[in-house]
């Protein structure tokens, strides 16, 4: 047994946040929404998805953002999305504590922990 891979990344937002969901992670980020199945989709949130990077925005009564806790997307063009997050007034912080590795930090519309790492960037296979 071994693990493959990562199906999806879900992540808590307030009830009522699809609206901001949509606009950020497909307008912003580029994700198209992806029709959640029936039997779930009474539950509200949304879901993006394109190849291998799936997001899940589920709700969550008492939400709270994670802020430490935190997906990391390979990004091609990171300088841009910093700056297209950075003119949309998202919260963006760069991180400079890994000489080598090119990556920011974003919120989401909910204050949820998001990082970026320019594409290429990965641990060697011990």
């Amino acid at each position: 047994m071994h693990l493959l891979g990562i199906d999806h990344v879900l992540l808590a937002m307030p009830p009522g946040g699809e609206p901001q969901a949509r606009a950020f992670f497909s307008e912003l980020l580029g994700l198209p929404e992806v029709r959640k199945p029936e039997p779930l989709a009474t539950r509200g949130g949304c879901w993006f998805g394109s190849g291998p990077v799936i997001v899940h925005l589920g709700v969550q009564d008492g939400f709270a953002p994670a802020t430490k806790a935190h997906p990391a997307f390979l990004v091609a063009g990171l300088d841009a999305l910093y700056d297209r997050l950075l003119n949309a007034e998202v919260e963006v912080s760069r991180d400079g504590a890994l000489p080598t590795v090119a990556r920011f930090y974003a919120k989401d519309p909910f204050g949820n922990r998001l990082e970026f790492i320019q594409d290429g960037y990965g641990f060697s296979q011990a």
